[in-house]
Parts: structure tokens; C-alpha cells; sequence
């Protein structure tokens, strides 16, 4: 009973969110660790279409200056 692991539920699915808003910076840094790496969706949970989405979201967010590449204190 230990090993079973319960199924991630995707957030945005649960929540009927149909578009991530790249303006939305404290949506977007849940989804990335302390590096500023994008977390992968095995681990978040979100269905490949949200996944998708989110990807995209955080990538305009970087290019346009809301998000970090990578955190300061990395190097």
C-alpha cells in the first residue's frame, strides 16, 4: 500500500484555467525550481496540453523581463 502513488491531478484542468498569462509572475515561479529550470511534467502534474502552455507562458515571461533566466544566487 505504501508504493501506491496517487495520480497528480493537472491544476489548471481542476480549476478550468484555459490560459496561462505570461503577466502572471507567481503562477509562473511555482513552476520553476530555485535554478530557474522549467519543472518537468511528471513532476507537476499538469496535463501535456497545460504543460505546453506553461512552457510557452514562461518563456515570453523571461524574454520580456519578468522572470529570470537563472536565479541570482546561482552563481
Amino acid at each position: 500500500m505504501a508504493d501506491m502513488k496517487r495520480k497528480k491531478i493537472c491544476r489548471f484542468c481542476e480549476n478550468k484555467i484555459r490560459f496561462i498569462d505570461y503577466k502572471d509572475e507567481r503562477l509562473l515561479r511555482r513552476f520553476t525550481n530555485e535554478r530557474g529550470k522549467i519543472i518537468p511534467r511528471r513532476i507537476s502534474g499538469n496535463c501535456a496540453t497545460h504543460q505546453r502552455k506553461l512552457t510557452k507562458a514562461i518563456k515570453r515571461a523571461r524574454i520580456l523581463a519578468i522572470m529570470a533566466f537563472e536565479s541570482e544566487s546561482y552563481r
